[in-house]
């Protein structure tokens, strides 16, 4: 993980699944629980939810109604904020990601949420974690209508906080989500190692990834 040239970065747009929150809770959640209740609600075996589940899960992915509460709970006929209430005490944040805040706050850096999470997801999650105080802004891409692998995404940020992409860091567990803030000009790009602490590292591919929070704030 390379040191980064801070003098170099006024704005960090940080995600939050993955990236300051260990997506174990997620990954959890969509992966086991969801498919479980929704074979309880509606009266099937775990491999017939499963087998429903799943092609619906890969058309989906990376589009925004992937990431809305109100959509699956539509879909899925069953309340996905009552079954995220069930599992919420999985949520945790990533070693020392609030001392990294904490850090980059305090250098005077604009530091900006953006997260394809539903503003539901977002304020459970910070009813648990208290990341809020650390943030200029807290922005949800429901906001914009689109999620942050599409390029209009960043054309919307842009056009709402008036950041200097060339001088802003990034830092997401998503690669799709990486190559569109590169594609937009973002200058500063870092992957995450270890988003879930329950599955090891993974392959980041052409990105330096964060392994240690308390490393990034080196030469702050």
């Amino acid at each position: 993980m390379p040191s980064l040239p801070w003098s170099d970065i006024d704005t960090v747009l940080l995600d939050m699944d993955g990236t300051l929150l260990d997506l174990h809770f997620d990954n959890h959640f969509w992966l086991e629980h969801l498919p479980q209740r929704y074979a309880e609600l509606h009266g099937v075996s775990r491999a017939m939810a499963d087998m429903e589940l799943q092609p619906l899960f890969e058309r989906h992915a990376g589009q925004l109604q992937w990431y809305c509460l109100d959509f699956w709970s539509t879909e899925l006929k069953l309340s996905v904020r009552e079954l995220k209430l069930e599992t919420a005490h999985l949520i945790a944040l990533r070693p020392d990601a609030d001392t990294f805040l904490q850090a980059i706050k305090q250098a005077g850096k604009r530091v900006i949420m953006i997260t394809n999470a539903h503003r539901d997801s977002l304020s459970l999650k910070l009813e648990r974690i208290e990341l809020a105080p650390y943030f200029e802004r807290l922005i949800s891409s429901h906001d914009y209508g689109f999620p942050k692998e599409n390029p209009q995404f960043w054309d919307a940020l842009q056009a709402d906080i008036d950041f200097d992409p060339a001088r802003s860091l990034f830092i997401d567990d998503t690669l799709p989500i990486l190559r569109s803030a590169r594609h937009f000009g973002v200058g500063h790009l870092l992957a995450v190692k270890e988003p879930d602490s329950r599955k090891g590292p993974k392959d980041t591919a052409e990105f330096a990834a964060v392994e240690d929070y308390r490393e990034l704030i080196i030469g702050l």
